[in-house]
């Protein structure tokens, strides 16, 4: 476990993430954002009489045929919804081979979404989890909740190592009385179990779920760097490999493979989007680009 920052450490790491987050929240990705979610909230307001052009599935046939003449329902947006970030804090985000780590990472996606839904007026909710939920933030606005936000992702300490996606989603559905929209971020460094698949399916089925699947460039190809020594961070398990060996280096890609190709299955069968994301390479335009193909395939 890393150490506590001072409080001018994490004042200031603070600061440089947001100022970062604020520049990529750009008016561009607000309405790439906006537009992407399905069933943002539709109050209805009242009645008024039919007009050629008007949706004949507002049609009230009830008001209609009680006064003889057709009838359409009016409606205004629900402008405001929750964004809710269930963020993966197990120990194998402390990984960086490339400098920035995989946490470094989900706190910059994280913030950035976050400041895009604030400035569309929706509250944000944060629940940090491993294999235990480590802490639950309900959705709220201000810049102080936004900033809150960042440094409990960056700076949070779990008690717990491990990574269990399935005890976040089932807490998160009984904490959330109203429909809202749902991204979870994750290494997905954990079993790809039954649990698993019925708690993105019910998150999915009730609100807005999204996955971003965050990994390190090592993760999916090793270097040929001779005589290793492998530590899983959840488990302390120590393993040496001989990655000079051409064979040891082909073998694990090819159990990466099929790792990913598992897990976009399963999300796939629950229908449920997902981005994957590589730590230490710029994001922003990948982010906006999938939100923007989930707005064309939905319309």
């Amino acid at each position: 476990m890393n150490a506590a920052p001072t409080l001018s450490e994490l004042i200031q790491t603070v600061q440089s993430v947001e100022v970062a987050v604020n520049r990529l929240a750009s008016d561009t990705m607000v309405g790439a954002y906006l537009s992407s979610f399905k069933g943002r909230g539709m109050d209805f307001e009242d009645l008024r009489d039919y007009a050629p052009g008007d949706d004949v599935r507002h049609i009230d046939w009830n008001v209609s045929n009680r006064l003889g003449r057709p009838f359409v329902k009016r409606y205004r947006e629900e402008r405001e919804i929750g964004l809710v970030l269930l963020v993966d804090l197990s120990a194998s985000g402390e990984f960086g081979s490339t400098g920035p780590t995989k946490r470094r990472l989900a706190a910059e996606v994280a913030g950035t979404l976050a400041f895009a839904a604030a400035r569309s007026g929706d509250k944000v909710g944060l629940l940090l989890f491993t294999d235990e939920v480590e802490l639950y933030l309900p959705p709220g606005k201000g810049r102080r909740h936004l900033l809150r936000v960042l440094r409990e992702i960056l700076f949070f300490q779990p008690a717990r190592r491990g990574t269990k996606p399935a005890v976040a989603l089932r807490s998160l559905s009984h904490r959330l009385t109203h429909r809202s929209m749902v991204i979870l971020i994750s290494d997905f460094l954990c079993p790809l179990d039954q649990e698993l698949a019925q708690c993105l399916g019910r998150v999915n089925a009730r609100h807005d779920l999204l996955c971003l699947h965050l990994h390190d460039p090592c993760e999916v190809r090793l270097p040929a760097a001779g005589i290793a020594r492998f530590e899983d961070a959840e488990t302390g398990e120590i393993l040496e490999v001989n990655l000079s060996r051409a064979a040891n280096r082909q073998t694990y890609a090819e159990a990466n493979q099929e790792r990913l190709a598992a897990l976009d299955l399963a999300l796939q069968r629950e229908g449920v989007d997902t981005l994957r994301l590589v730590a230490g390479q710029p994001f922003a335009a990948a982010l906006q680009h999938f939100f923007e193909h989930r707005r064309w395939r939905r319309a």
